[in-house]
């Protein structure tokens, strides 16, 4: 994939992020995701990149321009697209943290399948985690062996947790060893790249969340050269079922960064809230800031990216 587009990826999830930002703390908990999705689906045309959507919207509904299995773009390199226009949804129309609109291309054939509506349990950190943290291992073992790794007590971690009920005994065991939690509504997308960010105040991810949304952290945890593993989650027969219909029949299994994205990719995100990772979107007199991130697994580098938009002016892609 030709470098340009990392760049280009960010206008993208820019339009997305300005577009979400406008039903902020609106209460409407479909309208900033349809926003979204919109403008994902229209500034995607002006990229040059055609390909099908592998990983699509996690909340997709009949119509969904992102849905699983559509096609965008007419002309330029062929690709696979993984999108979440707006992770964190419901947190954006609350007036919440940690929503951001995402954007993946990779190589064909690279990224794996699933149901967009599967869970998986994951863990993530920085780099110095691989070896060390591993779903084989219960909470506390990861705690004390990633503290005794970095030199510092366990006392001194702090593990990113969806705060979910189905989260109670893993909450109440990361604490009786001595760590401590921080609770989120929404975004663990935001979270698990906080783990990768020096001075963040995160050190793990820990718990069990969307798939969609544990491929895509994959694609940006294989970018930085950090530590992730997912292993599907199924919370009843039926979505067993369903996830043996898509052709995953080793749920158990523990799965690696590259068992989710084994070839070349690029990732872009713009905050559309405050969260973990990036700031949302901040509008003033006249246009508005946004603060995204892009990074591509070929070189490894990393961008953080401060844009100042006018709204006199309309994008090429309007």
């Amino acid at each position: 994939m030709e470098r340009n587009l990392a760049l280009e990826l960010v206008r993208v999830t820019e339009a997305a992020a300005l577009a979400a930002a406008r039903e902020n703390g609106r209460g409407d908990e479909t309208a900033p995701e349809r926003a979204a999705s919109n403008a994902i689906a229209r500034a995607l045309t002006a990229i040059g990149v055609r390909g099908e959507v592998v990983v699509g919207d996690p909340q997709q509904r009949e119509g969904d321009p992102l849905s699983t299995g559509v096609r965008i773009g007419d002309h330029g390199e062929e690709v696979e697209i993984a999108v979440d226009p707006l992770e964190g949804g419901v947190s954006c129309a609350l007036g919440g943290p940690n929503a951001m609109s995402v954007l993946v291309l990779a190589e064909q054939g690279t990224m794996m399948r699933c149901p967009h509506n599967a869970y998986m349990e994951k863990i993530a950190t920085a780099a110095d985690g691989r070896g060390v943290v591993s779903l084989s291992k219960s909470p506390e073992e990861n705690l004390r062996a990633l503290a005794k790794a970095r030199g510092v007590y366990v006392q001194d971690l702090t593990v990113v947790v969806l705060d979910r009920p189905r989260h109670d005994e893993l909450i109440e065991r990361i604490r009786s060893c001595g760590a401590r939690v921080r609770l989120i509504p929404h975004g663990d997308l935001a979270a698990g790249l906080a783990t990768t960010r020096p001075g963040s105040g995160v050190d793990v991810l820990m718990g069990t969340g969307g798939a969609s949304q544990g491929l895509v952290t994959a694609a940006a945890v294989k970018c930085l050269g950090a530590f992730m593993q997912c292993r599907f989650a199924p919370r009843s027969q039926s979505e067993q079922q369903i996830l043996y219909n898509a052709g995953i029949r080793d749920v158990e299994r523990i799965l690696e960064v590259d068992d989710m994205v084994r070839g070349k990719t690029m990732f872009a995100a713009t905050g559309v809230t405050n969260g973990e990772y990036l700031r949302g979107v901040q509008f003033h007199r006249g246009g508005a800031v946004s603060y995204s991130v892009v990074m591509r697994s070929a070189s490894g580098t990393l961008r953080f990216l401060e844009t100042h938009h006018r709204f006199d002016y309309k994008p090429v892609y309007d």
